[in-house]
């Protein structure tokens, strides 16, 4: 396997160029995972980037590699880190641990009493944030800014939300909370999950498997989640 070296660093004008190749991605990701994303456009990525709220990776010589951006949501008081993504070939080498460590570090920067929250059907990227100190939490924790659950609108999986009143779909909710200290944190969610991205993707699994057979799964099942 070919070695890389990344600069990531926050993103900015002379990197907006590289805006319609990561909605790309993004879309060609969400679509492989056979799960949904609220869809961004190429101008809505350089907005980022020109607001400083994005963290871009690119190699030595230019090429791009990765990238991250941050919404804030009710009047700052939830932050979210979103549209991780990392070009295919640069898979494999903990590139997303790394914009996702650099990602956190801006929005504390820029947010520094805000809570920051994610809602994702990744394993590796509830791994990651597990430890960054978020921990899992109900749909019922996070913002309820309409303009953030409008962008669901655009997921394929949106009926399912619908449907449970959003207060539950496909994704998990993790949150980071400035005013919980860190050993609460680390007791809320079970040490072992830390350490096997495996048990993740078993969540993720049987989270899909009730919930996308909903009808045919009893009321008392669908209390779990």
């Amino acid at each position: 396997m070919e070695n890389y070296s990344f600069i990531i660093k926050p993103a900015t004008e002379k990197h907006l160029k590289y805006a319609e190749t990561i909605t790309e991605e993004m879309a060609e990701s969400a679509k492989a995972r056979g799960t949904g994303i609220a869809k961004r456009s190429p101008e809505y990525i350089k907005t980022k980037m020109q607001e400083g709220k994005a963290v871009i990776a690119l190699t030595k010589d230019g090429e791009w590699a990765g990238f991250c951006y941050i919404e804030a949501w009710g009047h700052g008081k939830f932050v979210a880190n979103s549209g991780l993504i990392v070009a295919p070939k640069f898979r494999k080498f903990g590139l997303a641990t790394q914009i996702k460590s650099e990602i956190f570090k801006l929005s504390q920067t820029k947010y520094p009493d805000s809570k920051i929250f994610g809602l994702t059907t990744g394993p590796a990227v509830m791994k990651i944030n597990s430890e960054l100190g978020y921990v899992p939490v109900s749909y019922g924790d996070l913002t309820d800014d309409e303009e953030f659950w409008k962008g669901c609108n655009s997921c394929i999986n949106v009926e399912i939300l619908k449907s449970k009143n959003r207060s539950n779909c496909l994704c998990t909710a993790m949150l980071y909370d400035p005013a919980k200290k860190t050993k609460k944190q680390e007791l809320a969610l079970r040490k072992d999950f830390k350490k096997n991205i495996k048990l993740f993707e078993r969540w993720t699994r049987l989270k899909k498997y009730v919930l996308l057979n909903i009808k045919k799964t009893k009321n008392k099942t669908l209390n779990l989640f």
